[in-house]
């Protein structure tokens, strides 16, 4: 038991810490949420090296099993423990990297901006071209003629009717329209305010989108350093390991460090001979099936 507890607190000990790395750089989690992440990991690791421990007489099938599992898991405790040793490096290829996802994805941003400045150019120069129309009928009519016409009703006699001696007046209602004119000031000079309003937004759209014209390309390379995740660093390490032969044979040592750190109670397990635990485990298993045995030739 000591022996076994042993093996596994190793690789406890090295999960722990590659699951709260892992949780802290690449999911950003607290504190809480990385320890976790920490004690998930060394719970999966406890499991999977119980299947092991506990069985007697392991299959050849489990064996190999564990052995593939096992270098899985230590290329993955590679990876992740190698881009934080790395670090400083990930970070100078960084710049490269990043700079030509850059240079691939910046014609079509700036070409975007360049039709979106035209047609602030375009719409700008069709509102002064209005402005301008309207300054100009100002000058000439800077004053206009309004007319209004009211319109009066009243009643007038029409005709006098005699009828038994007595006349009655018929009386019609007629409406009289008066005309009044009076100069007004031109009605579009109420217009000038808006247009002004409406061009003075348009060239300050236009020159911030010149600005971020001017500053496209430092501003996408800042996102994209801020944006770089797990699998970008993967690749960026990939690119490092395959033109530096030192990196990649310092890669390949943490590799085997973890495989056979992984597979020391895998090794552990297959030297071992009989011991008091399978003993103790064979000894119950043949009791309980005497049991069995016995207990159905009493029914019978």
């Amino acid at each position: 038991m000591k022996k076994y507890t042993a093996a596994m607190l190793i690789v406890c000990i090295l999960w722990f810490f590659i699951g709260f790395t892992f949780a802290h750089r690449y999911l950003s989690l607290s504190l809480p949420g990385c320890i976790f992440a920490g004690v998930l990991a060394t719970v999966i690791i406890v499991q999977v090296e119980k299947q092991i421990v506990l069985s007697i007489n392991p299959s050849r099938l489990l064996l190999f099993f564990r052995g593939c599992l096992a270098f899985m898991m230590s290329i993955l405790g590679a990876v992740i423990i190698d881009q934080i040793l790395f670090e400083k490096d990930i970070e100078i290829e960084k710049i490269s990297y990043v700079s030509e996802k850059v240079d691939r994805i910046l014609p079509s941003k700036t070409e975007e901006l360049r039709k979106q400045i035209a047609t602030l150019d375009t719409t700008i120069g069709k509102k002064e071209l209005e402005r301008d129309n309207y300054i100009e009928d100002i000058s000439k009519h800077s004053t206009t003629t309004a007319t209004t016409t009211q319109t009066a009703t009243k009643r007038v006699p029409e005709k006098t009717v005699t009828a038994s001696g007595k006349d009655t007046t018929i009386w019609k209602t007629i409406h009289e329209n008066t005309v009044a004119s009076m100069l007004v000031p031109n009605p579009k000079i109420a217009l000038l305010p808006s247009i002004d309003s409406t061009i003075g937004a348009m060239r300050q759209q236009k020159a911030q989108k010149e600005n971020e014209l001017l500053h496209i390309k430092p501003a996408l390379e800042k996102e994209m350093k801020a944006s770089t995740g797990f699998l970008d660093e993967l690749t960026i390490m990939t690119h490092m390991l395959s033109s530096s032969y030192v990196a990649l044979g310092f890669w390949f040592l943490w590799i085997l460090f973890f495989l056979f750190i992984e597979m020391l109670v895998l090794f552990s397990k297959m030297g071992d001979r009989s011991n008091d635990y399978e003993k103790v485990v064979l000894h119950h298993m043949n009791l309980q099936m005497r049991r069995l045995d016995a207990l159905g030739k009493g029914f019978e």
